[in-house]
């Protein structure tokens, strides 16, 4: 995302100056400053003026990464959140209730203007896409890297997929989202597998959805493993105090470092052979690709040198 693997993505509404500010010294690597749900509509207008202007007051910073959620299309506020936002240029926008791959087009087309207005390259604002928060949306995501081969300038905006049950639910008018052992229900798991599946197939960052019992910390570490495991690359986060449980879970342990360096070493060492051995087992291209993904996602959690 943006050329680095993001492990954290704190949501900091838009309109609160102490948020803002708290929100840089999280230690997330990438803040979304909200525009929508946590900004109330009559607040918009100065959301928007602050979010400008604490952008350009960070703009040299290279951490944490600045996205910005903006107003869903359906809304008709996103064209005025774009504008007012983009000449400050965020490291990218965070799209909402998003019904279809066209929703996305229509989208990057609008930015383009924008863009070409600002003086900006054109194609050069990225997209997180919330891809599950209404059932058209959920619906559609198995469509979308068909319509990404079609809409190749769209496509090449999209740096992640993201998927959340608040809204969903809502729509739906479900009265439970979990099972009493705390898996989530059918419909729901459904969301989680097929956003992790569009980004996969997408060749994109797949970002687990919120926790939002944020003074748990041990369900917050349990969620973020199984997100890990099932192959999920960071989680958004609603509480500074969610991140450092994140980042710590999404950071490749020294075991498994030394592991995928031993096994990039193998293949080194094999000559091309498409299969090896190591520590008495066969490994193949999967363990490969797998060790190359460790190493990238440890070399995005290191610290940059100064």
């Amino acid at each position: 995302m943006s050329g680095t693997a993001l492990r954290s993505l704190l949501f900091v509404p838009g309109d609160s100056e102490r948020k803002l500010a708290k929100g840089l010294a999280s230690g997330a690597d990438a803040l979304i400053l909200d525009l929508e749900d946590s900004v109330a509509p009559q607040r918009l207008g100065f959301a928007r003026g602050q979010v400008l202007e604490f952008l350009q007051a960070n703009a040299e910073c290279a951490e944490p990464q600045l996205w910005v959620r903006v107003n869903s299309l359906a809304s008709g506020r996103l064209y005025e959140d774009a504008t007012a936002v983009l000449a400050a240029r965020p490291a990218g926008l965070v799209l909402p209730k998003v019904d279809s791959y066209m929703d996305i087009e229509r989208i990057a087309l609008t930015l383009e203007a924008i863009e070409a207005g600002n003086g900006l390259a054109v194609g050069s604002t990225a997209l997180l896409v919330i891809g599950t928060e209404t059932p058209a949306g959920l619906l559609a995501l198995p469509s979308y890297p068909q319509a990404a081969a079609v809409h190749r300038a769209s496509a090449r905006r999209l740096a992640g997929l993201t998927w959340g049950m608040e809204d969903l639910s809502a729509a739906l008018g479900a009265r439970a989202r979990c099972n009493p052992d705390g898996t989530l229900r059918p419909v729901f798991e459904q969301a989680r597998t097929t956003c992790l599946l569009a980004a996969s197939a997408l060749g994109i960052a797949a970002i687990d959805g919120v926790y939002v019992d944020f003074r748990d910390a041990d369900g917050l570490r349990r969620e973020g493993e199984l997100a890990r495991g099932d192959g999920f690359s960071g989680k958004l986060a609603i509480h500074p105090a969610q991140v450092p449980v994140i980042n710590a879970v999404f950071t490749p342990s020294a075991h498994e470092l030394d592991w995928a360096r031993r096994v990039v070493a193998a293949f080194e060492t094999a000559n091309g052979a498409g299969v090896t051995a190591l520590d008495g087992q066969m490994i193949d291209r999967p363990h490969w690709l797998l060790a190359r993904r460790i190493l990238a996602s440890g070399a995005a959690a290191e610290p940059p040198s100064t």
